[in-house]
């Protein structure tokens, strides 16, 4: 695993990387353990820091996230929510084919080991609230009101 990082508005974010290149985690913070970077790792800090720039709204990474399938499917959900709009955990529950499901669909949201780019801060409550965010309320916050510039975020 090789690990780069950046600071960033919302903080340090770190980028985690495996031997093939593809993405595994962006969390916020600092790492935990102790890794060098690598040139993929640092291709996708790079990509943040576009994104933090303002000058990127769609990331081109190759991710290996580890969870169930039912995870899967909702971060696959996840990344089709486009740039600067938000969607409801019911939504996002009945556009994966298990509108009962918000709660569980909450839950994976919750476990998104890559940030951002798996944009799970894009999820909102039912009417319109902002809801639990594994990186901080004001992290979701600054993030929607970065994607939106020009139009208020929900409070």
């Amino acid at each position: 695993m090789n690990i780069s990082t950046l600071d960033s508005p919302v903080g340090p974010i770190w980028v985690a990387v495996d031997a093939a290149g593809a993405v595994t985690a962006v969390h916020f913070g600092v790492p935990e353990v102790v890794a060098e970077a690598s040139p993929a790792s640092e291709a996708a800090a790079a990509q943040l820091r576009e994104y933090f720039a303002g000058e990127r709204t769609e990331f081109e990474l190759t991710l290996a996230s580890t969870g169930t399938p039912f995870q899967h499917r909702v971060w696959d959900a996840l990344v089709d929510i486009p740039f600067g709009r938000t969607e409801s955990y019911g939504a996002l529950a009945a556009r994966i084919g298990q509108p009962t499901a918000s709660r569980a669909v909450g839950l994976a949201n919750g476990r998104n080991p890559i940030a951002i780019v798996v944009p799970c801060h894009r999820v909102i409550g039912g009417a319109g609230t902002l809801t639990g965010y594994a990186g901080g309320l004001e992290r979701k916050r600054w993030l929607l009101d970065h994607e939106r510039r020009d139009q208020p975020v929900l409070a």
